[in-house]
């Protein structure tokens, strides 16, 4: 999850997404373009919320 991994928002058991405010100001400090991060950011956050709470599915077993 690199640099926002530190940012997201939980409930017991699942990952339920990101902190977006947290991720708009780290990209706004990397430079990326607002209208970039405002478009892509909610499709990668959503695979990422999916793939992540598989993860967890599977180490509970």
């Amino acid at each position: 999850m690199g640099r926002i991994g530190g940012q997201l928002r939980v409930l017991p058991g699942a990952v339920i997404g990101w902190d977006l405010t947290a991720a708009l100001a780290l990209s706004n400090a990397l430079g990326i373009p607002p209208l970039a991060t405002a478009e892509l950011l909610p499709v990668i956050e959503a695979v990422m919320v999916a793939k992540y709470n598989e993860q967890m599915e599977r180490s509970d077993g």
